[in-house]
């Protein structure tokens, strides 16, 4: 039982226009892209801004520390390509610095079993090779339009005005504030007096902000001098100083030697359509198999889902996290809470993008450069470390990762750019989504506001306790299950944002309707 109000209802507005839309976790960030499409950008070029702002906006979540995917969709060419700038392990990495303690599982996401302090899960011991802002900058070189420097300023502008502290902001501060506090440099930037959260007063008239002017400087370094900066140059190399000084292996040749890498898409046919997802160390391969096995084993019934519908959804998930832990060894808790940020865009013309970008953790490794006042991920916590497993920690190695951008193309050939965040929830909120809107036709209004479950491996079936009644008694009647709400926090649920074109050209997107700072903006 819990303490909050059966009767509330939540919704979003789903914005509509036949100019460009940007769908992103903060609304500022979505605002940022979306003027880059006034400016005449590419849905790329739009991506990329979105991207670092959301770096600046919610830094907890990614940042230009942060490895990810994105899928693209070229309207004119009718074509899918995806990128993939997943993070790597440094090479100097020795799994003899990650001895085990024998005393459990890990403290984190993953129930990995438990490495002595913690060492692959907070601390500079535990950052990996980012990669997004290679990424970024492939995407750039094949699609974009406007000047580099253009795209990523106005992020640059956001941290020297710095993030405005909220109840939202406070609420996650405030929910790491104990591991924050054991880096003097995070401490220094998200805590007072190194221990509780900055916070505003419990009134609306009071503004504070967080100082990032150092983040806005390494910003506007690599705005004039590109990603080779911080790849082969200044900031590259004062991060690595930084990460060895508090104890990290990341070196100089492993920036200097990483690439991102455009890789031919998944093609998932399903109901007459067919849906481009990204292959390789992704949640690709497990939505792949879960897609397929619902349009093999679940004929639609009426026009909306019904309690056949989720228990094929259930099903298709069960099997295909099966496969995946047997196979390439991710073991993410089913509990873990969302700690990645994904966005959507749409231009004008149909171009598309679908991009999912992670730190891994809430707060990565609870660590921030100095020199450049970047919050640095705990990409090594992705790896099992104990020795002879698929997924087993070792020296320059991709990352295993969730994430799971998709874009579709439904039977009556309207299309749409999805992905969520929230660890292992992604791979079902962006299935059920998927066939929300190509099973029944939904929109994005229909499709974003219609419960779902939660299905991240074993047989516990997570449902949203604002499902119809029927399929509520059903599904508990024939199933391992429990009840959750879909609430701000923490998220039992994934948290998507989406955006969809139809036939007449007209665009529309939507955020999780109960995030605070997600939403849809329109190119004016």
């Amino acid at each position: 039982m819990d303490n909050f109000s059966n009767s509330q209802r939540v919704s979003k507005v789903v914005v509509q226009s036949n100019k460009g839309v940007v769908a992103a976790q903060h609304r500022r960030a979505a605002e940022v892209g979306a003027a880059i499409l006034e400016k005449g950008g590419d849905a790329v070029d739009a991506a990329i801004a979105t991207s670092f702002a959301l770096g600046v906006l919610e830094p907890w979540m990614s940042g230009m520390a942060a490895g990810g995917c994105m899928v693209l969709w070229r309207n004119d060419q009718k074509q899918a390509t995806t990128i993939n700038f997943g993070m790597r392990s440094p090479k100097e990495i020795d799994i003899k610095n990650f001895p085990l303690s024998g005393k459990g599982k890990s403290s984190d996401l993953f129930p990995w079993p438990h490495v002595i302090d913690d060492r692959n899960v907070q601390g500079a011991t535990a950052v990996a090779i980012p990669g997004v802002i290679a990424g970024m900058d492939l995407a750039h070189q094949k699609f974009g339009k406007l000047a580099w420097a253009e795209l990523i300023n106005p992020a640059a502008k956001l941290a020297n005005d710095g993030l405005l502290v909220d109840w939202y902001s406070t609420l996650l501060t405030a929910s790491n504030a104990s591991a924050l506090a054991k880096d003097p440099d995070a401490a220094s930037l998200f805590l007072d007096d190194g221990k509780w959260p900055i916070s505003g007063a419990w009134t609306a008239l009071s503004e504070r902000h967080l100082d990032q002017k150092m983040l806005s400087r390494t910003l506007e370094k690599i705005a004039a001098g590109g990603a080779q900066v911080f790849y082969k140059g200044d900031v590259g190399r004062d991060l690595v100083n930084d990460i060895r000084a508090k104890g990290g292996y990341l070196s100089t040749d492993d920036l200097a030697s990483y690439q991102a890498e455009f890789v031919d898409p998944i093609v998932i046919p399903y109901r007459g359509g067919e849906i481009f997802a990204v292959a390789g160390l992704t949640g690709g391969p497990t939505f792949e198999k879960a897609l397929r096995d619902l349009g093999q084993n679940f004929k639609m019934r009426g026009l909306r889902p019904d309690s056949e519908a989720y228990k094929h959804y259930a099903l298709a998930l069960q099997s295909a996290f099966s496969q995946r832990l047997e196979s390439m060894g991710d073991h993410e808790a089913p509990h873990a809470p969302g700690c990645t940020t994904h966005f959507s865009v749409v231009d004008r013309h149909g171009n598309m993008c679908s991009v999912t970008q992670t730190l891994l953790s809430i707060f990565g490794s609870r660590v921030v450069s100095p020199s450049t006042g970047i919050l640095l991920n705990n990409g090594m916590m992705w790896f099992d470390p104990e020795p002879g497993k698929p997924n087993s920690l070792g020296s320059n190695k991709r990352c295993l990762a969730n994430y799971c951008p998709v874009i579709g193309k439904t039977a009556k050939n309207k299309y749409f750019a999805i992905g969520a965040s929230g660890g292992r929830k992604i791979l079902g909120s962006v299935m059920q989504l998927s066939s929300f809107m190509m099973d029944y036709d939904f929109n994005l209004e229909q499709a974003f506001h219609q419960p779902r479950i939660d299905v991240s491996g074993g047989d516990q079936v997570v449902l949203d306790s604002n499902l119809e009644q029927d399929i509520l008694d059903e599904m508990q009647s024939t199933m391992s299950t429990t009840l959750a709400r879909r609430n701000v926090f923490p998220y039992s649920f994934a948290c998507p944002a989406g955006v969809m074109r139809d036939t007449t050209g007209m665009n529309s997107g939507c955020t999780e309707i109960m995030s605070p700072w997600g939403d849809a903006v329109l190119e004016r």
